[in-house]
């Protein structure tokens, strides 16, 4: 694997900051109580994640991009590698430029899930490499097993950055896509629920993150449009604190992520235990940044 030690910072720091992400894989406190200024509803539990009978997950070859002087090939998956399942990939440039590859907004099993992938080839040469998807990813989501995926390319001049191809969603199916059950785990509590947007509150996680406790929150786009959730005016146990929350849920999928706090905010206030959160949600459309909703104040016990 090329770039290893620059790819395992940008896993550090995309797991820590981007979201979609890492409920730690522990287990859940949940809320006892979830109010908002228009509805104290609480979600119904209804479908677990999806589960399928263990056995070898494989793709075809495929060509998932031949455009503009460039072509991408998955060659296999791989779902041992040291950070989570990898495609392998080939990719050719013969655009007459030294590009750059990454990958946006990818999707397994209908879930946001975080990638790991930057790869230089310049003009007129080849490169072997993978796209990697964390497996904290599918820890959080449930995801047992990769049924299909759905990734985006974006492709920019490797010297001045400039934009040279954004793809639209490429979606792969696995060799068990059409056994598969796909069912989504929105147990919780209801926290919004409007313009194609749904938001639970699933509970504390037991383990905490690198940075300190989180709260971990299931939502829905059902809307026509890509978004992104924020949280705004945070409180715990009635102090101000800083909140690190910034998923970005493309039309029509899941995504299950963390409210995380600062340990270091919980000492300077005394905070021992979160017995309350007040914070309201700020939802957009990331691609032109147009405010969605800005909802009412949530307040959260445990």
């Amino acid at each position: 694997m090329k770039r290893v030690l620059a790819a395992i910072l940008s896993l550090v720091i995309v797991m820590s900051f981007a979201a979609c992400g890492d409920s730690s894989g522990g287990e859940i406190k949940d809320a006892s109580s979830v109010t908002t200024g228009n509805s104290g509803a609480e979600a119904q539990p209804s479908e677990q994640a999806g589960k399928t009978e263990p056995e070898e997950v494989t793709i075809p070859e495929t060509v998932l991009l031949e455009e503009s002087g460039v072509k991408i090939t998955a060659k296999s998956l791989e779902m041992d590698g040291i950070f989570g399942p990898e495609i392998k990939l080939l990719i050719e440039n013969n655009s007459g430029k030294d590009l750059t590859f990454q990958c946006k907004n990818a999707c397994v099993n209908g879930y946001m899930a975080e990638t790991m992938m930057s790869v230089d080839v310049v003009n007129g040469k080849k490169a072997n490499d993978s796209l990697i998807f964390a497996a904290s990813s599918f820890e959080a989501c449930g995801i047992d097993a990769i049924a299909d995926m759905e990734i985006a390319f974006h492709i920019f001049d490797t010297a001045e950055w400039e934009t040279y191809l954004d793809t639209d969603a490429i979606q792969l199916k696995t060799s068990i896509a059409d056994t598969y059950e796909y069912t989504f785990d929105d147990s919780g509590s209801l926290a919004y629920d409007g313009n194609g947007v749904k938001i639970v509150i699933k509970g504390l996680a037991e383990d905490e993150s690198i940075f300190g406790p989180s709260i971990v929150v299931y939502m829905e786009n059902n809307s026509d449009k890509d978004i992104t959730v924020q949280t705004r005016d945070v409180s715990i146990n009635g102090f101000m604190v800083n909140a690190m929350f910034s998923c970005n849920v493309v039309a029509g999928k899941k995504a299950v992520d963390t409210i995380t706090f600062m340990e270091s905010d919980l000492s300077e206030n005394d905070i021992t235990a979160i017995n309350d959160v007040e914070l309201s949600f700020h939802v957009f459309d990331f691609e032109n940044w147009e405010t969605i909703v800005d909802t009412e104040v949530v307040n959260i016990t445990f």
